[in-house]
């Protein structure tokens, strides 16, 4: 025998075929032809009851965290277990690369001398990769083989197995893992018999038929940062870590917590003294090449570990697994997937559970899901290897279609008749309505917790010229929830995109109507420069639309930009936008540019014409059926009677306006009112405690929306604190 051979390999002269060439006999691998006929056949583990099986992996580097896991495992398995319990048995559940394994690794080390009678160690996925496909048959024969049974009396049937696995585990203490274990039946017919014993099951989701054989369920989740940063230390040293430590976070966070993406960028990093954290760091950011830069070769990377679990799923999941990676959204739920597979909603659903049961899909536990940062590039790496040529941005402009329609009847259910450039009613008119439904979502709350999703899909579909109109027509409708919750950040990136396509679909009154709202969260920034070169080009695009409408609004925004800088021409902007949208037979748009005028005239100083002027608007307001914007002219009235000295009035009608606004979750006006309200309290000798209670809520809405004014109410509570 040469030198190089391995020692497992014994040489044997022995064989018995017949002509068809089957080889019957010991398991057989060619090897060598010279003179005679010479096989090496592979050696087969030991026979005899006294085996003691040590299978378990070892850790090859240091075990990080998870000391609560630890403490669990002990608790169900090791010395805390009850004595009512025979035999432990734990099912790990995550998913690939979040270090399952090691833990069970780790573990059974820590805990060999429970288990006097030895470890056995089977890995699903590895007899899943052999050629015939490996089964629970199979698993139950090594296990058998692995107890000192002779290959020639191991029966043929799964029953037969069982039984006898059964009975070579009596009175033995033995712990058995299961590694990547994709259904319940792997496990069933592996629990030993011997008390003492142990059976611990790793798998991609959780399986919860074994509760019904007594296992208890551990999830395990991604590394937090500092553990991450643990990881990275133990591997690749502390003074390298110490030296850059906002790169090694930076690190961490792009690997998501997963172990295995830890461990492969560490080894990048031992592997290549060139290298700095940095450096690594900077090439991972690009999303578009993450995952192969977290590879060693083909076998050693993320996207093989993940692989493991995709390559089980049925096709229509699997697919389905591929276009969810597609999706712009960073959450979503089963009808958004149904949308981006072209699929019915029970079907998806089922699709839905399959890779959340897989480990490749989370569930927020609000009836969406979403993907690891790794798991969904892995998916979208899939999709970009195997769908066809268009599917992306097919599947964007379901998507952005679905999100339209749904934004467009939320702005329809909360108030009917506004201001509104797209004309929706072919799209609205197929589409079924869940905010006019008994036990539908209320449409703020829909919008508000959809809102960040609505954000994703415009700022992918900006990028497609075929979407120019959906982005603009969505940019619209999204902006009732502003008017609402005023996230000022989120509002003004949603104006700004949708008014640039707009200007790209050659759109003017779509681009008029978008510039001047942009203008609104641009001024609660105190960008006033900027938004008045949105106003400008508003009312250049306006004129261009030749749309009364359309400038009768743009003229009322342009009014509020003036009042800050000069009354006199904001005045003049009202009243142009008061006489176009009478000409236009606007009653709503003429009700609220006498609403601004009447508030100019209050801030010029003529405030009995101010409040004859804000009475006709609440009447007209009132009379449409406007609660949100009859209660903003109430607040308005309020102040004309604090300047008119009439300091009980003020406080009625503004503590009724702020109630009116907050039933309607107007919330930024409501803390304009209520701070308006605790001015004037204050000046009135009012309870001190009444004027923090409107300050504190008044604060909570800036703060929330991102207003600067949430710093200036902070020291004037301090201020009011102190005084108290």
């Amino acid at each position: 025998m040469r030198s190089e051979e391995p020692a497992a390999r014994r040489e044997s002269t022995y064989v018995s075929n017949d002509l068809s060439g089957q080889v019957h006999g010991p398991s057989i691998q060619a090897q060598r032809i010279h003179g005679g006929i010479t096989f090496n056949v592979q050696a087969q583990p030991g026979v005899g009851p006294d085996i003691r099986p040590d299978e378990v992996p070892p850790l090859p580097f240091p075990f990080v965290n998870r000391s609560k896991r630890l403490a669990e495992l002990d608790a169900w398995l090791g010395a805390g277990r009850p004595r009512s319990v025979k035999v432990g048995f734990g099912a790990l559940y995550g998913m690939s690369g979040v270090g399952k394994t090691a833990l069970v690794s780790h573990w059974a080390d820590e805990k060999r001398e429970l288990f006097p009678d030895g470890q056995i160690y089977v890995d699903f996925a590895a007899l899943r990769e052999e050629p015939e496909g490996g089964d629970v048959s199979e698993a139950v024969r090594r296990c058998l083989r692995s107890l000192g049974v002779d290959e020639s009396t191991i029966p043929a049937s799964l029953a037969d197995r069982t039984r006898l696995f059964r009975s070579r585990s009596s009175g033995r203490r033995l712990l058995v893992v299961l590694d990547n274990v994709s259904q319940p039946a792997q496990a069933a017919s592996l629990i030993p018999k011997g008390e003492g014993s142990a059976l611990l099951v790793t798998s991609g989701g959780l399986l919860g038929e074994l509760a019904l054989d007594g296992a208890r369920m551990m999830p395990v989740r991604p590394l937090g940062r500092a553990s991450g940063l643990e990881l990275l230390t133990e591997r690749c040293g502390e003074a390298v870590v110490a030296a850059d430590r906002e790169s090694a976070e930076r690190l961490v966070d792009l690997c998501g917590g997963l172990p295995v993406a830890l461990h492969i960028v560490a080894a990048r990093l031992l592997t290549n003294p060139g290298l700095t954290l940095a450096d690594l760091a900077g090439e991972l950011a690009d999303e578009s090449g993450r995952l192969a830069g977290m590879s060693l070769g083909e076998e050693r990377s993320v996207s093989a570990v993940l692989d493991l679990g995709y390559r089980e799923l049925p096709p229509d999941t699997a697919r389905l697994y591929r276009l969810l990676g597609w999706l712009p959204s960073t959450t979503f739920d089963v009808g958004v997937a149904a949308v981006a597979a072209g699929t019915g909603t029970s079907g998806t659903g089922t699709m839905l559970r399959a890779l959340v049961s897989a480990g490749l899909l989370e569930s927020t536990g609000d009836g969406r899901h979403r993907f690891h940062d790794l798991v969904r590039l892995h998916a979208r790496e899939r999709a970009a290897a195997e769908e066809p040529e268009g599917e992306q941005l097919a599947l964007l402009g379901r998507v952005t279609t679905h999100y339209l329609a749904l934004t467009a009847l939320a702005d329809r259910s909360i108030r009917q008749d506004r201001l509104r450039i797209a004309d929706l009613t072919t799209l609205l008119s197929a589409a079924p309505d869940p905010f006019g439904t008994a036990g539908g979502p209320a449409p703020l709350d829909w919008l508000e917790a959809e809102h960040r999703n609505i954000l994703d899909v415009l700022r992918a579909a900006v990028r497609e010229e075929t979407l120019r109109t959906e982005v603009w027509q969505l940019s619209e409708a999204f902006t009732v929830l502003f008017f609402h919750h005023r996230h000022l950040g989120d509002w003004r990136e949603s104006l700004e995109l949708g008014a640039a396509a707009a200007a790209a679909a050659l759109e003017p009154a779509a681009e008029a109507r978008l510039r001047s709202l942009l203008s609104r969260p641009l001024m609660d920034q105190g960008e006033y420069e900027a938004a008045r070169r949105e106003l400008e080009s508003a009312v250049a695009c306006a004129e261009v639309s030749g749309d009364l409408v359309v400038r009768a609004s743009v003229q009322e925004f342009s009014g509020r930009y003036w009042e800050r800088f000069d009354l006199s021409r904001a005045m003049d902007a009202y009243r142009s936008a008061l006489e176009l949208s009478t000409a236009a037979n606007e009653g709503r748009g003429a009700a609220i540019a006498a609403y601004f005028l009447g508030s100019a005239q209050d801030a010029a100083g003529d405030h009995g014409e101010a409040l004859v002027t804000l009475r006709g608007a609440h009447a007209e307001l009132t009379a449409r059926d406007d609660p949100r914007m009859a209660a903003r002219v109430l607040a308005a009235m309020g102040l004309a009677h604090d300047h008119l000295g009439e300091h009980d009035e003020a406080i009625r009608t503004l503590s009724e306006a702020a109630r009116a606004l907050r039933e309607r979750q107007a919330t930024h006006y409501e803390a304009q009112a209520l701070v308006a309200l605790a001015g004037i309290k204050e000046r009135s000798a009012a309870d001190p405690e009444a004027v923090r209670a409107d300050l504190t809520r008044a604060l909570e809405i800036y703060e929330a929306g991102g207003s600067p004014q949430a710093e200036v109410l902070r020291r004037r509570l301090g201020g009011t604190g102190e005084s108290g």
